[in-house]
């Protein structure tokens, strides 16, 4: 990989750590009084767009910032909102699910090639409700450690309400994925 690349990888992940920060501050009401919020999927986002490395360090990144003290963690910061809180699993989730979706497109929508635009928008289907499956399946798993919950209670608070929203988030994660994917492509490996 040239220093070029490198570099133009390092900057981007450095400003999908800062939209990931910046992603709680938009908010889309609903009636249920659960907000969407786009944190989660600007997360998403880092590892569809940028790939497993460049995916996983703006995820990580960004997770550092809320460990050092940077409020990025929905206003809260410290390492304790991961370990004993009951978001940490989602937060753990976010690095582990882009790393997972960078790969995954890696392996069956490798840059530089031409692909139809029926089996792109298909693979980033699948890319984006597995990357959301390892998210989510990360959060529940976390709430259940952190409130000694059972596996009902934690789907019915962490999953159920956030269908909607989340399936909102996803048909725009894959248009947005189709779209700037290859843009990217241009200025990383």
């Amino acid at each position: 990989m040239n220093s070029q690349k490198k570099r133009s990888g390092i900057i981007l992940s450095a400003l999908f750590a800062a939209l990931i920060a910046s992603g709680f501050f938009i908010q889309i009401p609903l009636p249920g009084g659960i907000p969407i919020i786009i944190q989660d999927m600007m997360a998403l986002l880092s590892g569809l767009l940028l790939g497993p490395v460049y995916g996983t360090i703006s995820t990580a990144a960004f997770l550092i910032l809320g460990i050092i003290g940077l409020p990025v963690f929905s206003g809260k910061a410290g390492i304790h909102v991961i370990t004993a809180g009951p978001t940490g699993g989602f937060l753990i989730g976010y690095v582990i699910a882009s790393c997972f979706a960078g790969i995954f497109l890696s392996l069956f929508l490798p840059r530089g090639k031409k692909h139809s635009s029926a089996k792109s928008y298909l693979i980033i289907f699948i890319a984006v409700l597995l990357e959301n499956a390892v998210m989510f399946t990360c959060g529940i798993l976390g709430f259940m450690r952190a409130t000694d919950a059972s596996l009902a209670k934690a789907v019915s608070a962490c999953l159920i309400p956030f269908l909607p929203g989340n399936s909102l988030k996803q048909i725009l994660m894959i248009f947005i994925t189709k779209k700037f994917r290859p843009v990217i492509s241009e200025y990383i490996q």
